[in-house]
């Protein structure tokens, strides 16, 4: 089990972060509290993230559904790489979205989780390519690359997943784009199942985190008896 002390430190940067960007009117609407926060200036760490070799050489693409990495999702397609989108909750036996640049021209609409859930077929693990990069949104981050959510835990499990399926390795880079205020300078809990970021995009700053930390794969022992009941793709590594 995960020590309460830690969900309690993760809890408090969470609401430091969502308080900050509330304050200095960075929190694009419905606001920051509770969610991946949409940011000002989320389109300007879009184009920053596009200007990595990590990203240029990256043909297949994980991203997360949330808003605020919407215009990277945007650029991948237009760039005319592969991309998966997590279905919600992980909740179906096809745990990812398949959205493929050639079979769409709505790419504006399919890169929403609306329109990915509408438009996009859905694809288990063994249907799915190696992914080159992978792009989280997150709560807080720090500069070693510790990564906050915003706390249901399924950016963890995916990623475990991945690992587990062989579709993602020391090779995959993993990167978050963030608002400057999301970047924190102290130290930030972490467990045995989370993973680090390998690079911090913000507006105006493009920041290298080592060492890379993962997950070996699923920990069993974090994972309660409904969470796995409710993932499908679980069953096949958690006994």
């Amino acid at each position: 089990m995960i020590d309460p002390a830690i969900d309690q430190a993760k809890q408090a940067a969470r609401e430091k972060v969502w308080a900050l960007l509330h304050d200095i009117g960075a929190a694009l609407p419905p606001g920051a509290h509770g969610r991946i926060p949409n940011f000002v200036g989320a389109d300007l760490a879009a184009d920053r993230l596009a200007s990595l070799d990590a990203w240029k050489n990256a043909r297949v693409v994980k991203a997360n559904p949330d808003p605020a990495q919407h215009p990277v999702r945007i650029q991948a397609l237009q760039e005319g790489k592969l991309l998966y989108m997590a279905v919600p909750r992980l909740a179906t036996p096809e745990p990812f979205y398949l959205l493929d640049p050639a079979a769409t021209t709505e790419i504006k609409t399919v890169t929403t989780g609306d329109g990915a859930s509408r438009h996009a077929p859905r694809v288990n693990l063994d249907q799915m390519r190696h992914v080159d990069l992978i792009v989280m949104g997150s709560v807080a981050v720090n500069r070693r690359g510790v990564r906050v959510g915003k706390g249901a835990g399924y950016s963890d499990i995916e990623v475990a997943l991945l690992t587990e399926a062989g579709l993602i390795g020391p090779e995959t880079v993993i990167v978050t784009t963030v608002h400057t205020a999301q970047v924190l300078d102290e130290a930030l809990p972490e467990t045995e199942h989370d993973f680090s970021v390998d690079v911090i995009i913000t507006p105006a700053e493009t920041i290298y985190c080592q060492p890379p930390r993962r997950p070996g794969g699923i920990v069993a022992s974090h994972l309660t008896v409904d969470k796995v009941r409710a993932i499908p793709a679980l069953t096949r590594y958690v006994e």
